[in-house]
């Protein structure tokens, strides 16, 4: 992804309203762009990486990731490559239809011990969470 025809649209921007303010405005303006360059990369791409790990937060257990490319910021995606096994298979396909979004609020400690639980089995949290539902709902499973 290019990033100079962004820098160029912010020079320009300051420059017209320099213009407002005069000559000595403008030629302030056009002194101070010039190393303003690399900080208005800099601000870009950290713009750009904070958007690909919200990403990332929404694909899991596949992510978004930034990275430098001769200097310019291109963007990898990484889906997986695996069905999900088990009960959670189960639960994807039983069901049938598309898949729906829940909010679910945790006490901080559960959420923790979710977390834990997750990585120590290599999975998302959502992953866990979607096996640790259906398990619950297996027939003949003692609540």
């Amino acid at each position: 992804m290019d990033l100079t025809p962004y820098v160029e649209s912010l020079q320009r921007r300051l420059g017209t309203v320099a213009e407002a303010g005069g000559e000595e405005a403008r030629l302030f303006v056009e002194r101070l762009t010039a190393p303003l360059d690399d900080a208005v990369r800099l601000i870009l791409l950290h713009s750009l990486s904070t958007a690909a790990a919200e990403i990332s937060n929404e694909l899991e257990p596949g992510s978004v990731e930034v990275r430098l490319h001769a200097g310019e910021p291109e963007f990898v995606v990484s889906l997986p490559h695996r069905a999900p096994a088990g009960a959670a298979r189960a639960a994807l396909t039983a069901e049938g239809g598309p898949t729906t979004r829940v909010t679910l609020r945790l006490p901080g400690g559960l959420k923790s011990r979710v977390e834990s639980a997750a990585a120590r089995d290599g999975v998302s949290i959502n992953t866990w969470l979607l096996h640790a539902a259906a398990a619950a709902l297996e027939p003949g499973r003692m609540t």
